[in-house]
């Protein structure tokens, strides 16, 4: 039991002597009384809970990092996906006629290797990994 706790016990301990010594035509006023703490309470809470999120929002904000299923949309990992097919061919045709066989290979391991990189950015849950702050988020909606 917290402070808080103590505080809201020593409260209603003192409403329960105040009835019993004002008698039953002061209970509502006792009651109101104390359910406006209770209230005040729940609203501190609330209010600290509300100011503690915004400070780690802003705090990811501040730090750069962004929340991939917040910003990035369907359009843009097919757009991606698009370019790295356009730009494919052209890649495909140096890396086949510098290097042969290995040049084809090695272009397209490149462009695999770019495209699985952006997969595991903005996929939560990409090679097994779990995006814990969207589960949270998810979880508390």
């Amino acid at each position: 039991m917290d402070a808080r706790d103590a505080d809201l016990k020593k409260d209603l301990d003192a409403g329960l002597r105040a009835r019993k010594e004002l008698g039953e035509e002061y209970e509502s006023a006792l009651i109101e009384s104390f359910l406006e703490k209770v209230d005040q309470r729940i609203d501190s809470t609330i209010d600290r809970r509300v100011r503690r999120q915004l400070a780690e929002q802003q705090m990811v904000v501040a730090r750069g990092t962004r929340s991939p299923r917040a910003t990035d949309s369907w359009a843009e990992r097919f757009g991606f996906g698009i370019v790295s097919l356009v730009l494919a061919a052209p890649l495909s045709a140096i890396g086949g006629g510098l290097g042969g066989r290995a040049g084809l290979l090695i272009a397209w391991l490149g462009i695999v290797g770019v495209n699985v990189a952006q997969a595991a950015r903005t996929t939560p849950g990409f090679f097994g990994r779990r995006d814990r702050a969207a589960e949270d988020s998810d979880w508390r909606d």
